[in-house]
């Protein structure tokens, strides 16, 4: 009986924890380029006293799905979603490099270039600044174009480019604060080859049918674990019933 109780506890527990990462997937769904969080079940053994002929499982993170979201045009000029492949560069709240395809930006009081989530997006030197403007033009290499205020119409002038980098999507892992570093944690060099399109957005790339649907899976498997361990109790009972009546 006590296999049988730890083997359900173990389904129920397990249960709980996709539903939660299914959950998180579900909470972003409206955020700007998120990448929906994957898991799965993976089987493994209980070793002990006996023959092992038990198993139980476990429900283990397997990375983050890399698939495009949908593009949707804004014409919003701070608005910039990544054409393919590619990220950009920004700073996290602990100071360090993280790498986001959230593209919703906006500037602060100060001039601070931030991304949705306040975010410091970078350049090749560190954190961008852009000075008061009457208008501004954002490249498909990234560089930020103004036409400073009180100045002439001829007068545009560059003041800074999005960091864009590329690395290899097999040593990208997601940080605790969403974003995402190489594995190593390298810094990863800006990359000419990824491009922006300006006045649109990706959105995410969860797709809701199918994380309601896994919703509903997980909560009847969890039901069903505790039914296990509801009858793991009442055979337990019956037994000493039995022990007792025999004596």
């Amino acid at each position: 009986m006590d296999n049988y109780v730890y083997l359900a506890m173990n389904g129920a527990a397990q249960a709980m924890l996709a539903q939660q990462n299914n959950a998180n997937n579900l909470a972003n769904i409206s955020t700007v380029g998120f990448k929906a969080n994957l898991d799965h079940f993976e089987a493994n053994t209980v070793y002990g006293p006996g023959y092992s002929d038990r198993v139980y499982v476990t429900d283990e993170p397997a990375g983050a799905d890399f698939t495009p979201g949908a593009i949707t045009t804004t014409g919003r000029d701070l608005d910039l979603a990544i054409n393919g492949q590619g990220w950009f560069a920004v700073q996290a709240a602990d100071g360090s490099i993280g790498y986001s395809r959230r593209g919703d930006f906006r500037i602060d009081p100060s001039g601070l270039l931030l991304n949705g989530a306040n975010q410091i997006v970078l350049d090749d030197s560190g954190p961008i600044t852009i000075p008061q403007f009457e208008s501004l033009e954002i490249g498909r290499d990234g560089s930020i174009s103004i036409l400073a205020a009180g100045q002439a119409a001829n007068t545009v002038v560059g003041v800074a480019r999005i960091r864009l980098v590329n690395p290899p999507l097999g040593q990208l892992v997601r940080g605790e604060d969403g974003l995402f570093r190489t594995r190593n944690g390298a810094d990863v060099p800006a990359d000419a080859s990824v491009s922006v399109t300006s006045g649109a957005l990706e959105s995410s790339n969860v797709n809701a049918v199918d994380a309601m649907v896994r919703m509903i899976d997980y909560s009847r498997y969890y039901e069903h674990q505790v039914k296990l361990m509801k009858l793991a109790s009442e055979n337990d009972a019956a037994s000493a019933r039995l022990m007792r009546m025999s004596s």
